[in-house]
C-alpha cells in the first residue's frame, strides 16, 4: 500500500457524487464496488469495464472497525475463493448511507467514519469514488430486469424521471433523471423530511412520538430503527400494553397473525410508506415510475401487495388522477446497488 502523504486530488462529479483520486489516475480496472448501509457492508468485483458484479459478498458493519478493515477482509476471502495471489483493485466505487461531502465522513446510522482521502491511500487506490446510497440505486433502476421487480399493476416506465425510496436501517430516497442518452442520480436526505398524518388516528401516532423526539422525520417511523417507535406508538394509541420488540420480531409476529399490536404496525407502516411515497413522486414528478428498496418491504410478501400502500400513494386530492398514472414496483433484489455503483464507475 501507498502511504498516506501520497498526493491527493478531490473532485465532485456532475451526478452528485465525490472522487479522490492520485495523479496517475487513469481508466483501470480490476475494481471494487460496495454498497455501504447501517447494519450491512455488500461488496463486489468488477474484472473489466463491461462486467457486471461478481463474487458478491456481505459482511457486517458491526464486525469491522471501519470501511477499510471490512475492504481487506472482503479481498482476504476473494483470494481464498479465487485462488488470485493478490487482487488488487485499482479503482473504487463505494455508496455510503449519508450525505456525501466533505473531508470527513460519518454514516447516519452506525459507528464508521470515512476519510476518502485516507481510504484512497490505505487501500492503494488509484481512484476512489463516492456516492450517497440510494444515488446508487438510482443508478441501477434503468437495468433493472422483470425477474427483480414485483409491481403494483403495470412495471414502471423507466424514461423520463424515476423515484426510488427505501425503508432498510435508516430510509434512503432519491430521483433519476433521464438526460438524452444519460441517466443523472438526483441524491437527497428526503428520509429526514417531516412525516404527515393522513387521518385522526396517525395524527395520535405523532403526537406520540413527539414525546419522545421533537422531530418526527418519516425515517423515525418507517426504517428498521424506526419500527420500534412506530409499534410503541400503535400500541400507546390503542390502549394496549407494549412490548418491546425489534424490527425483524414486529415483521414475523405481524405477518404471522399472533400479535395484533404488531400486525396493526406492520399496515400502518405500509400505509406510511404509500402516503410518503405518493409525496415523492409529487416532489420530483416521477412519472416514470416509483420503486421501493431496501431490506424491510421484501419481507412482507404478500402482506405489502394487499396493503393500504397503493391507495394512499395515490390519496392526493385533486392529484388523485395524477398518482393513478404513475406505476410502483418493489425491488427484490437487495443487491441492485451494486450495479450502480457499477454504472457510476463507467459513466
Amino acid at each position: 500500500m501507498n502511504g498516506a502523504a501520497d498526493e491527493i486530488h478531490r473532485s465532485v462529479l456532475a451526478f452528485g457524487g465525490e472522487r479522490v483520486s492520485r495523479p496517475d489516475t487513469g481508466a483501470g480496472w480490476p475494481a471494487l464496488v460496495a454498497d455501504i448501509g447501517g447494519s450491512n457492508a455488500r461488496f463486489g468485483w468488477l474484472a473489466d469495464a463491461t462486467s457486471r458484479p461478481s463474487h458478491v459478498q456481505a459482511l457486517l458493519v458491526a464486525d469491522h472497525a471501519g470501511p477499510a478493515e471490512a475492504v481487506l477482509a472482503y479481498l482476504d476471502g476473494l483470494r481464498g475463493l479465487t485462488g488470485l495471489a493478490a487482487p488488487r483493485p485499482v479503482r473504487m466505487a463505494m455508496a455510503v448511507a449519508t450525505a456525501v461531502g466533505g473531508e470527513t465522513l460519518e454514516l447516519t446510522n452506525s459507528h464508521w467514519r470515512l476519510t476518502p482521502a485516507q481510504l484512497c491511500s490505505e487501500l492503494g487506490l488509484r481512484e476512489l469514488l463516492l456516492l450517497n446510497d440510494f444515488e446508487a440505486l438510482a443508478l441501477a433502476l434503468p437495468g433493472l430486469r422483470p425477474t427483480q421487480l414485483r409491481c403494483h399493476g403495470a412495471a414502471p416506465d423507466p424514461r423520463g424521471t424515476l423515484a426510488v425510496i427505501g425503508p432498510g436501517t435508516g430510509l434512503g430516497v432519491a430521483g433519476l433523471l433521464q438526460l438524452g442518452s444519460r441517466w443523472v442520480p438526483l441524491p437527497g436526505e428526503g428520509g429526514h423530511a417531516t412525516l404527515a398524518p393522513a387521518d385522526d388516528f396517525e395524527s395520535a401516532l405523532l403526537a406520540q412520538a413527539r414525546r419522545e423526539f421533537t422531530h418526527v422525520s418519516a425515517e423515525r417511523l418507517l426504517s428498521g430503527i424506526g419500527l420500534p417507535l412506530l409499534h410503541r406508538c400503535v400500541a400507546a394509541v390503542l390502549g394496549q400494553p407494549a412490548e418491546a420488540l425489534s424490527a425483524e420480531q414486529i415483521v414475523q409476529r405481524g405477518l404471522a397473525g399472533q400479535d395484533a399490536v404488531a400486525g396493526r404496525t406492520v399496515d400502518q407502516f405500509c400505509a406510511l410508506l404509500g402516503s410518503f411515497a405518493g409525496s415523492v413522486a409529487l416532489t420530483l414528478g416521477a412519472r416514470g415510475g416509483v420503486y421501493i428498496g431496501g431490506g424491510i418491504v421484501p419481507r412482507l410478501g404478500d402482506r405489502f401487495f394487499a396493503s393500504a400502500f397503493r391507495e394512499r400513494f395515490e390519496a392526493k386530492g385533486r392529484f388523485q388522477a395524477y398518482l393513478a398514472q404513475i406505476p410502483s414496483a418493489l425491488i427484490t433484489d437487495t443487491l441492485v446497488a451494486l450495479d450502480g455503483a457499477a454504472q457510476a464507475l463507467r459513466q
